[in-house]
């Protein structure tokens, strides 16, 4: 792995680490589990695309961004739907007039799960869960 590959992976897994401190946490901020389990998933995108030289845009729609890696892992073309919706929490929730709901943040967090594992497999990765 390319040492700038690697950094991907390391600033994705602070990300995955956060989300799951909160979602274990007694008093949960859905907000920030949305937005971390997006960025994340972003990160972990960004990953495949760097260790293959594939330009990296500076953009944070993740079925974008997925499309771009199916030449590398096909698998992605299955979570359309999900990186769709999981897209919603990279900016706007981070400002006044957006709250996130305890479901929304349970499924934004099963999708960065389901896409971690996927990018961990592929760069021959330890896949254990948060």
């Amino acid at each position: 792995m390319k040492e700038l590959t690697h950094q991907w992976v390391m600033k994705a897994e602070n990300d995955f680490k956060i989300a799951v401190k909160e979602i274990k946490s007694d008093e949960p901020i859905y907000d920030a589990i949305c937005f971390h389990s997006q960025q994340c998933v972003e990160k972990y995108l960004k990953a495949i695309l760097q260790e293959n030289d594939h330009y990296i845009g500076k953009i944070h729609d993740l079925w974008k961004i997925a499309k771009d890696c199916i030449l590398y892992l096909r698998e992605v073309q299955e979570f359309k739907e999900k990186l769709v919706n999981l897209s919603e929490y990279a900016v706007e929730v981070r400002y006044p007039g957006v709250e996130t709901t305890e479901e929304e943040a349970r499924e934004s967090f099963e999708t960065c799960k389901e896409i971690r594992r996927l990018v961990r497999k592929y760069f021959g990765l330890e896949v254990e869960n948060g």
